[in-house]
């Protein structure tokens, strides 16, 4: 039989749809706020969030292998600055970003010393991170304490205008975002984090700029829990430091993305959906609501570990919002006698960064 190449794949047909089919649900979520109640455009903006949470955690935990609990430590500075940069008399719709662009800043210097902790070193001390953050929030006579403080200058726009520019902004940032992180993950450098994520030192041995790669994505995910933060603040206008800076923020980042599916871009959003939906229903529940979160958790990493996504991606091959290529087996080769032969009917394929 003649050598034949495999098929390396990346886009589909199903992928063009997909494609196509995100296009007209931000379209349909931007008209949305003239049909729904004040309610049901609250709890949208908060779906945006989560999904934006959900995203920058998966970046940078499932494809770059940066394991982290401490991520509530950009989510409570987002929520700072805002504060900081309205009372400096910035409209405070504009501090919302400004705050995220400061908080990707302060990730900088940050990522100096912490990119030089690996695996379980990292984790913990992102969480000491957090913690120091939060006692110095604390000091700041503006917050006054645990007492927090309140974004005041929102006041002044009318309710229903303030909540539907929450919304527009939410669902902006959300789209642009996922659209950031998607386009770098699909290019070189989304090769490059995934190969880190795999063997820092084989990832080193070809030409990659490990620590210069991990610091990007570092910043990029720090920007993005700045802005869920700063957003955060807007639909709720107060602002206690033991609330955002405590770790449940991070721990329902990990949920939605365990959930959802590790390591592929759906994965998260999808997370993301079905937190929001279990919270929805079952959020009046108290302690239970949270028990139920840590059980059905625990759950998917003893059964599914690849989460929902990832397992109808292994089994069944669904690729919607592919980053990374796929090698198949050619369909059909020509043998030596001429003779059609069927190949790699039985063979699966497999993700390759």
């Amino acid at each position: 039989m003649s050598a034949v190449s495999p098929i390396i794949e990346r886009g589909t047909a199903a992928s063009r749809v997909a494609g196509t089919g995100v296009a007209a649900i931000i379209v349909l979520l931007a008209i949305a706020p003239q049909f729904l109640s004040a309610g049901a455009v609250d709890r949208m903006t908060a779906l945006f969030i989560y999904v934006i949470l959900a995203a920058m955690w998966n970046a940078l935990a499932g494809f770059g292998g940066l394991v982290s609990v401490g991520q509530q430590v950009f989510f409570g500075l987002g929520a700072y600055f805002a504060i900081r940069l309205a009372n400096a008399g910035l409209n405070p719709f504009i501090s919302l970003f400004v705050s995220a662009v400061i908080v990707g800043m302060v990730s900088w210097p940050i990522s100096l010393f912490m990119l030089r902790l690996k695996n379980g070193e990292f984790a913990i001390g992102m969480w000491v991170i957090a913690a120091l953050t939060h006692l110095l929030v604390n000091l700041d006579r503006l917050i006054q304490g645990e007492t927090g403080t309140s974004l005041i200058s929102l006041n002044v726009y009318d309710a229903s205008t303030r909540r539907v520019t929450v919304y527009w902004l939410a669902l902006a940032a959300m789209t642009a975002l996922l659209a950031i992180l998607f386009g770098l993950l699909r290019g070189s450098t989304g090769a490059a984090i995934r190969a880190i994520r795999d063997n820092e030192d084989a990832a080193a041995s070809v030409g990659v700029r490990v620590t210069g790669t991990k610091r990007l994505l570092f910043v990029l995910a720090a920007f993005g829990i700045g802005v869920a933060g700063a957003l955060w603040l807007a639909t709720a206008i107060t602002f206690q430091p033991k609330t955002y800076f405590s770790v449940q923020w991070t721990a329902y980042m990990v949920f939605m993305v365990l959930v959802g599916g590790i390591g592929t871009f759906e994965g998260a959003i999808l997370g993301a959906l079905l937190f929001f939906l279990i919270e929805t229903w079952f959020g009046s529940t108290g302690v239970w609501y949270l028990v139920g979160l840590g059980a059905t958790a625990l759950v998917f990493s003893l059964l599914l570990p690849r989460g929902l996504w990832g397992t109808l991606e292994e089994r069944l091959g669904w690729r919607l919002l592919s980053v990374g290529y796929r090698v198949k087996p050619p369909v059909n080769a020509m043998d030596t006698t001429g003779e059609i032969t069927s190949l790699g009917q039985t063979t699966t394929s497999r993700e390759k960064a």
